[in-house]
């Protein structure tokens, strides 16, 4: 089931990424309900020993416990797909990664959506009719992600030869060189940020297509000059800050 997708990013980009099959989310999916029960064991024992200690802060606690339990599938996935960037436990050892459907990281309320429908996939027989959504899908999407507008892809780990630095805050050592960014706009703005925010994940092939497609034109529209030894992606991070920064948008 797995097969080549190509996205047309909000950078207006296209990226090829590898659909993930049924095989390696099946795995993915044992893995992290292993996790979920090994989860749900330790609940158990801590209601046996609470309720050894004191039956009134017993009940109480074991009432908290229990609730929790029952939502922690749901928490699990949901938060962890969140904090990991489309990624749970299990994910992250198979290698695959939820992402929305147009390439960019995946939004937390995509995330609950997808995840509110996974209860469906611990009955045998909902889990089957998931299935054959996934081989109905040209997406291999099941109805969680049909619902939140997500896909499953592999992971293709990057390996630039350089260490990205983060842009969210303070100053950006090679702000003094990218000027003073006249004809800069906000979709610039938006586009750039996005492809800093995403650069480390894509192959270097990726990578140099879209600082040539998409950091060029700007750089060289605005008036930012290549500098030799330094990589663009710190020019394009610089103009990222210090146009964020004057305009109120960091």
């Amino acid at each position: 089931m797995a097969h080549d997708l190509a996205i047309l990013t909000p950078e207006k980009t296209v990226v090829t990424v590898r659909v993930a099959g049924l095989g390696s989310r099946a795995m993915a999916h044992l893995l992290d309900v292993c996790i979920v029960i090994g989860l749900l064991v330790a609940l158990g024992f801590a209601i046996v020993r609470l309720s050894m200690v004191s039956q009134v802060l017993a009940n109480l606690v074991t009432l908290v416990l229990v609730s929790i339990g029952i939502f922690l599938p749901i928490l699990y996935f949901t938060l962890l797909e969140i904090w990991l960037n489309g990624q749970t436990l299990g994910k992250k050892a198979v290698k695959i990664r939820v992402r929305m459907a147009d390439g960019t990281g995946i939004t937390p309320s995509a995330a609950f959506i997808r995840n509110l429908l996974r209860l469906a996939d611990f009955f045998p027989a909902t889990y089957l009719i998931g299935v054959s959504t996934m081989f109905a899908s040209p997406r291999s999407q099941r109805l969680g992600d049909l619902a939140a507008g997500t896909i499953v892809v592999h992971e293709e780990t990057a390996h630039p030869r350089f260490k990205p630095s983060p842009y969210s805050k303070g100053m950006h050592r090679f702000e003094e060189q990218v000027g003073e960014l006249r004809g800069m706009t906000t979709d610039d703005y938006v586009a750039l940020r996005r492809m800093c925010d995403r650069f480390p994940q894509f192959p270097a092939s990726v990578q140099e297509r879209m600082l040539r497609e998409l950091w060029k034109p700007i750089a060289l529209r605005i008036g930012v000059s290549d500098i030799p030894g330094v990589h663009p992606i710190y020019l394009a991070e610089a103009a990222v800050m210090k146009y964020g920064r004057e305009k109120g948008l960091m």
